[in-house]
């Protein structure tokens, strides 16, 4: 198969402010672009951490009104502690309280590695009705060194100060419930908190024992 190598004069790489370089059917082949939709914002990665928090305005976290939408992304969160449960909380003072009060609702289902059972249901004990407990995400996770959990959360127009902010969860995991290991669970929480204040902060914890491992990474996305 023959190769065709170009003069690099045959192209014109002359860009604009802010954009970047992208292909296109003309006769140099480039032109001007813009980033995408979704912008890598910071990476936390745990290490017997009690908590992972994300703050405006600290460590180059952005959680304003530079993007409508946040998105949390959970890879490979493993626990010190069995059977704890990984949950998120928020602040409207950076930082300072973790206390928001919050409506939210949690359903899961899960299969057993046995196939000895399975279920999809709502779960009364995890939801929340105007409390500023830390809202669970997760469940009866799993210690063992090869266990963890991974999933998304989203975190809408958390600078407005005119709406309540709403978010959306999924996240799966191989819990461990009943005395069996290995169960695939997948849970799906939903809700908002019920604040006019802009939110600037986000803290990520286990109930019981700390992070032992595992990456939080954090995006924003553009409007379209």
């Amino acid at each position: 198969m023959a190769l065709t190598k170009f003069n690099f004069n045959s192209f014109d790489l002359t860009s604009a402010a802010s954009k970047g370089l992208a292909f296109n059917s003309s006769a140099n082949g480039f032109e001007t672009s813009s980033a995408g939709a979704m912008t890598h914002i910071k990476t936390l990665t745990a290490s017997a951490s009690s908590t992972l928090s994300f703050v405006d305005g600290s460590s180059s976290v952005v959680l304003d009104n530079t993007y409508p939408v946040y998105l949390f992304k959970f890879i490979n969160l493993h626990p010190s502690a069995d059977q704890s449960d990984f949950s998120f909380n928020a602040s409207v003072d950076s930082g300072s309280n973790y206390n928001v009060t919050k409506t939210s609702t949690l359903f899961y289902l899960y299969h057993r590695g046995s196939d000895a059972a399975n279920t999809f249901q709502y779960d009364t004990n995890r939801d929340l009705a105007q409390s500023s407990s830390d809202k669970k995400i997760t469940f009866n996770a799993n210690v063992d060194s090869y266990s963890s959990g991974n999933g998304l959360l989203y975190l809408f127009n958390p600078s407005s100060t005119t709406f309540v902010k709403h978010f959306l969860a999924v996240t799966n995991e191989d819990s461990q419930t009943s005395g069996e290991q290995g169960l695939s669970q997948q849970v799906f929480a939903g809700g908002y908190l019920n604040t006019t204040s802009a939110v600037d902060a986000i803290k990520f914890n286990y109930s019981s024992g700390n992070i032992d491992a595992g990456t939080i990474k954090l995006y924003g996305i553009k409007d379209s």
